[in-house]
């Protein structure tokens, strides 16, 4: 078992979720998706997770490191899973784990589609306050596993 992954099991050990909240987010993320359409809702749902980043800003980092645990640390306030950091040369891949599963009553696809787009906008906001420029798109890219999202930040 990789370091990663028995690092995702240990976090979903130790989460408590909170009836009600969650309860709501998924109502309203159902709602959305049955009465916009799929463009419209996604970015919808990014401009929350940018709303999101405005209220919950990071401190400047140094590094690539620093930034990783500055992410982690609001990821870990929110229950959210952590984030790998995977700096190339032209790029930052962000490897976004342990997600909140969703309540069984948003199809799986529909509900990391949706968390994906809130965390476009958080990351995008994020890089952009770090000195990023936001020209460059961040993409999320859905593996099939149904805890972790891919970002690719990269032209």
């Amino acid at each position: 078992m990789s370091e990663l992954t028995e690092r995702t099991l240990n976090y979903y050990r130790q989460q408590q979720y909170q009836p009600g909240w969650f309860d709501l987010l998924s109502a309203m993320i159902q709602g959305m998706l049955q009465n916009a359409n799929e463009s419209e809702s996604q970015l919808f749902l990014q401009q929350m997770g940018d709303n999101l980043a405005t209220r919950y800003p990071l401190a400047g980092s140094q590094t690539v490191g620093e930034l990783e645990q500055r992410i982690n640390d609001v990821l870990a306030r929110f229950g959210w899973g952590f984030v790998d950091l995977q700096p190339h040369e032209n790029a930052i891949v962000i490897c976004h784990m342990a997600l909140p599963p969703g309540d069984g009553l948003i199809e799986a696809r529909q509900w990391r589609q949706a968390l994906g787009a809130v965390l476009t906008g958080l990351y995008s906001r994020w890089l952009a306050d770090q000195g990023g420029s936001t020209d460059v798109p961040l993409r999320c890219e859905d593996p099939d596993d149904e805890t972790t999202l891919n970002f690719r930040y990269q032209r």
